[in-house]
């Protein structure tokens, strides 16, 4: 028996019964003793001797779906086959396909894609490469790449367990900006194999959207590939986070009527991250950030072995202030986290300044749960989509990517970064923004259009783009 269980939401049980022996009754009162609600029934498969039946249950509580497996299993003459859920189900397969644009229904329609006039087509672009940007799916697919060393809140689950996730994020990119995906997992996280496998792969792409790989070798990674590749190179943990909090901050400070240069700033968790986003705070014009991570607060008269962190310390912290979260915190106007869950109390957020702006990111667990402190924050914003506020990467990569393929851009830039997060802030008008509306929905169909059109402005002005696209 196999059962995937998901507590807290609805599930499928499919159960074989033994006429002569079960009781449904019976079965029906285990799952409603285990706070279970029967919503359908279906019979799936029956005859003089037994009867296979899909039950749809709705569990109400974490811990739920276990009882209720314990108490089907002592009843007589039934028989759990399997646990499924909606989510589950949804995977099946996996959740892509590739369809041709032409169907090949005669023998010259399969000559012309394939042989022999498919020749001619390779031939043209033999004599000038540029062309496979016109002339192949290159002009509008992305690879999504990762080695499954960082994959969600989960940790190093490796490749395979890692393809979900990207099979996901493929999806997003066509739903939200007509952008084709193609998932990609590396069964190694040896930082020179997996740069070599991606320049290996890079002609048939005209991006690349590296995701889920653990720090600091993801920055190394990136990097290199930025540097080595004449397409661009995005790691979405770290920029697309950054540029979603950067604009979510944008109109956080509007609203409690502050500068982000005069703004006193804490980031608690300096990994990816946490380094994208104070990249991007600095890019703005931030001159007061402060790092916090597990060794304390980052400051120049430490030496680290991580190479970023002794980056960090010589861009930051201009005051040198040592000491844990709780003195990097006091008098501090706005909390960044991309850490852990539970690691800010209400007594370290009231040593903040007035009107204290708390964008606790960490998931699935922020560092503080918003009903902890949002009677006492000006602004509050987490990673969740179960409360406001939620600082979501897909406001961003589907835009940008959409504008970096149409300027056929060679990399996505600071100046593009920021212009995307100055289009997701704008899309809010002033009569709208409020405490708990400062990003807009990801849903809003204005994000990706404001997005791409102002990244392929920032691409031309800063002399990456190599294509004027029609609008």
């Amino acid at each position: 028996m196999s059962s995937p269980m998901t507590d807290g939401k609805t599930i499928i049980l499919r159960l074989e019964m033994d006429t002569h022996l079960a009781q449904f009754g019976k079965a029906a009162t285990a799952i409603e003793q285990a706070n279970g609600d029967i919503i359908a029934i279906d019979v799936i498969q029956t005859d003089k001797n037994k009867s296979i039946r899909d039950l749809t249950v709705k569990m109400a509580e974490q811990g739920a779906a276990e009882r209720l497996t314990k108490a089907l299993g002592a009843l007589p003459g039934i028989r759990l086959i399997h646990i499924s859920d909606r989510t589950f189900l949804l995977h099946l397969g996996g959740k892509i396909t590739i369809q041709p644009k032409t169907p090949i229904q005669n023998r010259d329609d399969l000559s012309r894609v394939y042989t022999p006039d498919v020749a001619r087509v390779c031939q043209a672009i033999h004599e000038e490469p540029s062309k496979a940007f016109t002339l192949t799916i290159k002009r509008n697919t992305v690879a999504v790449i990762s080695d499954g060393s960082a994959v969600l809140g989960l940790g190093n689950i490796g490749p395979y367990a890692a393809m979900p996730v990207m099979e996901g994020k493929a999806m997003l990119f066509k739903q939200f900006a007509d952008v084709d995906a193609f998932p990609i997992c590396l069964d190694t996280q040896d930082t020179e194999a997996i740069i070599a496998t991606i320049k290996n792969l890079a002609p048939a792409f005209g991006g690349i959207n590296l995701e889920d790989i653990s720090s600091p070798r993801c920055f190394e990674i990136e990097k290199r590939l930025r540097q080595e590749l004449d397409i661009p190179v995005f790691h979405d943990d770290q920029h697309g986070t950054a540029v979603v909090l950067y604009a979510g901050l944008l109109n956080a400070l509007k609203l409690t009527e502050r500068s982000l240069h005069e703004a006193r700033i804490v980031v608690c968790g300096i990994g990816a991250a946490g380094i994208a986003c104070t990249k991007m705070l600095l890019a703005g014009g931030a001159q007061h950030i402060i790092g916090v991570d597990r060794a304390g607060i980052l400051t120049a008269e430490q030496s680290y072995d991580n190479p970023m962190w002794q980056w960090y310390t010589e861009n930051t912290n201009s005051e040198r202030i040592s000491g844990s979260l709780a003195e990097a915190l006091q008098g501090a106007d706005v909390f960044i986290g991309v850490s852990a869950g539970g690691i800010l109390s209400r007594e370290l957020i009231e040593t903040m300044a007035q009107q204290p702006i708390v964008f606790a990111m960490a998931n699935p667990e922020p560092e503080i749960r918003p009903e902890l402190a949002e009677d006492i924050v000006a602004v509050f914003a987490t990673g969740r989509s179960d409360y406001p506020n939620q600082i979501n990467n897909v406001l961003c990569f589907p835009g940008i990517f959409r504008g970096a393929l149409d300027s056929r851009a060679t990399i996505i830039n600071e100046e593009m970064k920021l212009a995307a997060a100055e289009a997701i802030a704008s899309v809010i008008s002033n009569d709208e923004l409020s405490r708990l509306y400062i990003v807009p929905s990801v849903f809003n169909t204005r994000v990706v259009e404001e997005v791409r059109r102002r990244v392929i402005q920032a691409a031309q002005e800063s002399g990456v783009s190599r294509r004027q696209p029609r609008e």
